[in-house]
């Protein structure tokens, strides 16, 4: 049965949308695949501009017709120099959160796959905002589209690390990440897209499947990230809701079966330093014994403080103990630099409480307040 009304072209992928002309224009990749490039590419959505149709005008705006490419509106943007996080205004009235992230050598793209987040995790501001929605595909792919072709920005690496759970909305992750990928098109590697998991240990495992599989329908170089945050059960189920329903002992092994495809991959387990919560030598110690079997890359990530926080920020002093710690302990780790905290754009500090407070209808069509 046709679908009525323009469909949103963000949400298919090279095959999707080759096989939606087909079934609604009895055309195909010739015509399907130079839309998909020309949208990507250069963002370019209209395919009477296209070589490919300039011989049949009537298909290009039954094309037209039958699908729409309107990226959501910018509804505001806050940044510390060249780190910034951008919102958009979505077609409900929730907003998305991304953030453009400099690097040495390349801009990365932490985006958010929900708004809001059920997971419950204590330090995290998004949590404070509750569940609202997954974002579908599209929403997701948007984001990535306002940084390269509105925002201008050279994003070459993706971290799905922003507001939401990913793994609580993997269909739609991976659809888009099959989009992002995609070298006709955006063409972000896999190896350079990360998806990071408080630790949803079915979706781990039902990621370790897809990852076992080869290319082009596996995941096998897609990055994954678990944000471990405590050396216990006792810190971890108090800090984070989510080790009630899988402990270390269950998440260790879905990591153990976890398949790295490459030798110079890693399991990247990422753990944020509360100031007197996690933070000391016997901790570090624990966090290594734990990860000692698996071939891991500790992340520490000094905290930043969400709102009305009932945890501190542990000093750079603290933050170098830990690192010689777990060095000393024979576990791989790296301190991450800061980006972002002063405008609540770095790490665990995206979300916007106002949504929960007042509700997606009565924000519908309004601009949420740009900071500077």
């Amino acid at each position: 049965m046709p679908l009525s009304g323009p469909d949103d072209i963000l949400r298919y992928d090279y095959d999707g949308l080759t096989a939606e002309f087909d079934r609604r224009f009895g055309k195909g990749e010739y015509h399907a695949g130079a839309l998909f490039r020309s949208l990507y590419r250069r963002g370019e959505s209209d395919p009477g501009l296209l070589p490919e149709f300039a011989a049949n005008p009537s298909l290009a705006q039954a094309v037209r017709g039958a699908f729409q490419y309107a990226l959501p509106r910018e509804a505001g943007r806050s940044g510390d120099g060249e780190t910034y996080k951008f919102i958009l205004k979505l077609r409900d009235g929730l907003e998305s959160e991304s953030v453009v992230i400099p690097m040495r050598q390349y801009k990365s793209l932490c985006i958010s796959s929900q708004v809001g987040c059920k997971m419950g995790c204590t330090f995290c501001e998004t949590a404070q905002m509750g569940y609202l929605r997954s974002l579908d595909a599209g929403e997701i792919v948007a984001q990535v589209m306002v940084a390269r072709h509105v925002l201008k920005e050279p994003i070459q690496n993706v971290v799905f690390m922003g507001m939401g759970e990913p793994m609580d909305n993997l269909d739609n992750v991976l659809q888009a990440v099959r989009i992002l990928s995609d070298q006709r098109g955006l063409n972000i590697a896999q190896s350079a897209i990360t998806v990071s998991t408080v630790g949803h240990v079915d979706g781990i495992n039902r990621l370790a499947r897809l990852a076992a599989q080869p290319p082009p329908h596996g995941f096998s170089r897609l990055r994954l990230a678990v944000s471990l945050n405590a050396p216990n059960d006792a810190i971890r189920s108090r800090i984070m809701p989510i080790n009630r329903q899988w402990p270390l002992a269950a998440l260790k092994e879905a990591l153990r079966n976890f398949p790295l495809a490459h030798k110079d991959d890693f399991l990247f387990m990422e753990y944020v330093l509360l100031a007197g919560v996690n933070d000391a030598k016997e901790h570090a110690l624990e966090v290594a014994e734990y990860l000692r079997d698996l071939k891991a890359c500790v992340n520490l990530i000094p905290y930043n403080p969400r709102l009305d926080s009932p945890y501190g920020r542990p000093e750079k002093d603290g933050v170098a103990d830990f690192y010689h710690w777990l060095m000393e302990a024979g576990q791989y780790c790296r301190i991450r630099g800061t980006k972002g905290k002063d405008s609540m754009a770095a790490c665990g500090q995206l979300g916007n409480r106002a949504l929960r407070r007042t509700g997606a209808r009565s924000l519908a069509g309004e601009t949420s307040p740009a900071v500077t």
